[in-house]
């Protein structure tokens, strides 16, 4: 991101980064109203899967994730989110991974909100947790640690039915605190 600083009416370029990324389930409207609109620009204008909105029958009974940038310590934007909801007793499914193009490359966004995503359901008794993922990020979910269960079509695109292993996503019991992602240092 930049930031513009006023100095005796001259406008002085100050380059800033997000000093952490809180990840976290949504707690205020605020954070579930900007995931909404994330999700919108990414599944319906960038990648045109959607048209108008991608809400479904799942909204209703899902919880939203939100990586959250901080400055000073305060929320400032979503920057990326995920829903979990459970299918069945015990089976849980991610899905609407979304991270703010501007974002992608900054810190472990995507695999973070992954992380809690699958750690917060394993605390409510998740017994198998599986996403549809696209084919592009199938490489992301093997490095965290899921295994492909089958290729399919979904909406136009290919997708790969996924699990993870949960024995790498200890229960996460605090779940509205989650966790925090640090940006990638500079070099």
């Amino acid at each position: 991101m930049l930031a513009e600083a006023i100095i005796e009416d001259d406008v002085l370029p100050l380059a800033f980064a997000p000093a952490e990324y809180r990840v976290k389930w949504t707690t205020l409207p605020w954070e579930a109203n900007e995931a909404h609109r994330l999700r919108r620009a990414v599944f319906c204008i960038e990648q045109g899967i959607f048209v108008g909105d991608d809400r479904d029958e799942i909204d209703d009974r899902a919880q939203q994730l939100v990586a959250l940038s901080c400055i000073a310590g305060m929320p400032d934007q979503v920057v990326g989110t995920v829903r979990i909801h459970e299918e069945a007793p015990g089976v849980w499914y991610g899905s609407r991974l979304a991270v703010h193009a501007a974002f992608r490359n900054h810190g472990r966004i995507g695999a973070t909100l992954i992380r809690l995503a699958v750690s917060s359901a394993h605390a409510l008794g998740c017994e198998t947790f599986l996403a549809h993922v696209q084919s592009q990020n199938v490489p992301l979910f093997r490095r965290l640690h899921w295994d492909v269960l089958a290729e399919e079509t979904l909406h136009g695109r290919s997708h790969h039915l996924m699990q993870a292993r949960l024995d790498r996503y200890p229960p996460c019991a605090t779940p509205t605190s989650g966790f925090v992602a640090q940006p990638r240092s500079a070099s």
